[in-house]
Parts: structure tokens; C-alpha cells; sequence
């Protein structure tokens, strides 16, 4: 996976504490893809900590296309790239976007449903193959508070910096200091009169985007570029906070760890429980935000493993058989037998083999 080393700019501070919202703004990790174009499902990750949604009132596919770019503004290294793969027309209950989902132990500050509410203030840079109006949303947890807001692209294919500045919601209900969605950040490529809102204000609704926005996927081949996503508290956006990339992918890893991915790569140590039976064990580097979930592919002879003079392939999938929200241990089947009690070293052995842990809000 592509990781860039982030660079002191400025009199920006790297890897102190950081004030953003948003995890992974510069676009620098993308453990799932490692660079490539991935294909815009329903509600699926691309980039780490972003995710899409390719709705037309079904899990709609082939409409649009993510991938982790070079192209960047100055002082940046990437950008995430949305590119329309077909002409999708508008409808009303289209839903085409890019958002990302903010944990309720990260925005429980902003005391959001009480009179002491803080105001926020949203920046990033953007650039796009098409001019006019842009739109987004901010929402709850309950997707019925909500604040539609727009942005203006001026030139085609040039960066631009937008800075929004949001009033704290005083009113409806918010998660608190917990693991769940605390905020929801959307940012709309093509939302239908049925999820898109009157810009400017809080109010009631489940919108993705502004009314009237620009739809991205309404044109065939057309992009749309954004990085240097900042989410702050205050009514003045401050330069972003480059960090370090060790740090931005252990707040990464919190809610996606990929172990393993392609020939070669060593998974683990297990052990032979049985003849037949295969076990590793695999610590997450931190502690992810809720126990997680197997997020693995399957093949004949994509894993193998090494120990005691003997080396066998698994012969399909991996199993879970324990998993914290620190470690994890999975069971599987070789091609076969070795003594039991025998200690393996366990390998990802095929270019499409990955084994990754997901606790995704």
C-alpha cells in the first residue's frame, strides 16, 4: 500500500496531537486498494476511513470509480479521485457520494444537542473536470438532524480551497462518548431531490447534499479530486496538520487492519492444534474500536505455511475461532497432514490473497 512519508511544511507541527476530525484527510493510507481504481459498490471502503455510496433505490454498481491519485495541490502528496464511469441521470432517490463517519469518542466535544454546541469549520481542497455548484451534508448518528451546505468550483481541473463555516446544532439527538457514529460527513457526486436539503442551515431529514448541487456522475468520464479534508473546531479553518504517516495509520488501524496482501507475505506464527487443523494467532497493532470482523479471500493454495520441516497450502478459507478487539486467532485446513502441535509459520502466497480485520463504523 502506498504510504508517503509526510514532510514538516511550513510552520505546520507533524506527528503532534491533532485538533482534525478527520482521519486520513491528506489521503495517504489506503491499505484496501493500495493505489488501484476500485469500483464504487454500496456503502463500501476505498480509501482508508472513506467510504461511497452507489445508490439509485438498489445496491447500483459501475457508476463510479475511486482511487488514490498523485495529483495533489501544493503541499500535498495525494488526493482521493472520484471519475464518472457512465451518464447516470438524476433521480429522486439517487444517492451518489463520498463520506466518511466520525466516532462518537472523537466529536463528543463538540456537544452537539445542547445550547453549548461549538461551531465548526470545514476545509479542503478540491478540483473537478466540472464547474458550478457543489454540495454536502453533516449528520447524526440518527440521520434526522442535518446541515446541507454548498461549495463553488470556479475553474475545471485546477485546485481550490473551500472553507465552510457550520453553527453547532443545539437541538435532536447526538451519540456522546462512545464507539458509535458521533458525526456523519458527506460529500455529494449525484443525490436526489429525496436526500438533498435547503443549504445553510440545521434542520430535519436525511440529506446527503445540498439541493441543486452538481451532479459528477451525470457526465461520463468527468472527476472530482478532494484532500486536505479539515474538521475543526472554531469559525476559522487553520492551515491542515500534516502528520506523520506513522501515526495516521495506527488512527487508520483502529477501524481497518490488513495483515497480509499478495505472494510472499508472512501472516503469523501458528500452530498444528490437530493433524488437520491449522491456528494463528495475529495481534492488531492497536486496539481497533469494536471487535472486528474476518475480512479475508479464499482460493486453494493462497496461504501456506512453514515448521518442522514440512510446508503445506490451506485449502480455502480462513476461520475465525476467537477475536478481541486486540488480538485475533483463525483456523483453517492444510492440503496436508503435519504433527500435531507442530509450530507453523503462516504466509500469504497468491497475488489476490489478503487477510485484513474490519471494526468500521
Amino acid at each position: 500500500m502506498p504510504l508517503t512519508k509526510v514532510q514538516s511544511r511550513g510552520t505546520e507541527n507533524v506527528g503532534q496531537g491533532s485538533s482534525n476530525l478527520i482521519i486520513n484527510g491528506a489521503m495517504a493510507v489506503d491499505q484496501r486498494n493500495s493505489g488501484s481504481s476500485f469500483s464504487q459498490t454500496n456503502g463500501a471502503y476505498n480509501l482508508d476511513r472513506f467510504r461511497g455510496n452507489s445508490y439509485d433505490g438498489g445496491a447500483t454498481t459501475g457508476k463510479f470509480t475511486v482511487q488514490q491519485s498523485s495529483t495533489a495541490p501544493d503541499d500535498f502528496d495525494h488526493s482521493l479521485l472520484v471519475t464518472s464511469s457512465a451518464t447516470t441521470a438524476d433521480a429522486s432517490n439517487n444517492i451518489f457520494n463520498i463520506e466518511q463517519l466520525i466516532e462518537g469518542f472523537n466529536s463528543a466535544n463538540l456537544n452537539y444537542g445542547s445550547s453549548s454546541a461549538k461551531t465548526i469549520t470545514l476545509s479542503f481542497h478540491v478540483r473537478s473536470s466540472l464547474t458550478g455548484t457543489f454540495g454536502g451534508a453533516l449528520k447524526n448518528n440518527a440521520r434526522n438532524r442535518n446541515y446541507p451546505f454548498t461549495y463553488t468550483i470556479s475553474s475545471a481541473n485546477t485546485f481550490e480551497k473551500k472553507v465552510i463555516t457550520i453553527s453547532g446544532d443545539t437541538t435532536g439527538t447526538w451519540v456522546g462518548s462512545t464507539n458509535g457514529i458521533g458525526l456523519w460527513l458527506s460529500f455529494g457526486l449525484g443525490v436526489g431531490s429525496n436526500y438533498s436539503g435547503s443549504a445553510g442551515a440545521w434542520g430535519a431529514g436525511d440529506y446527503f447534499s445540498a439541493t441543486g448541487a452538481t451532479s459528477v456522475v451525470g457526465t461520463n468520464g468527468a472527476t472530482w479530486y478532494i484532500t486536505g479534508i479539515q474538521l475543526e473546531v472554531g469559525s476559522q479553518a487553520s492551515d491542515f496538520q500534516h502528520e506523520d504517516i506513522g501515526i495516521t495509520l495506527q488512527r487508520c488501524q483502529r477501524y481497518y487492519h490488513l495483515v497480509a496482501s499478495g505472494s510472499t507475505k508472512m501472516m503469523g506464527m501458528g500452530d498444528m492444534y490437530t493433524t488437520s487443523q491449522l491456528n494463528c494467532i495475529m495481534h492488531f497493532p492497536v486496539q481497533m474500536r469494536a471487535v472486528p470482523s474476518l475480512d479475508a479471500t479464499s482460493g486453494t493454495n493462497y496461504y501456506t505455511a512453514y515448521g518442522g520441516n514440512a510446508q503445506t497450502n490451506m485449502t480455502n478459507a480462513w476461520n475465525l475461532f476467537a477475536m478481541t478487539n486486540n488480538v485475533a486467532s483463525v483456523y483453517g485446513a492444510p492440503t496436508s497432514s503435519v504433527t500435531a502441535g507442530t509450530a507453523m509459520r503462516v504466509f500469504a502466497n497468491n497475488a489476490s490473497a489478503y487477510i485484513a480485520f474490519s471494526a468500521e463504523l
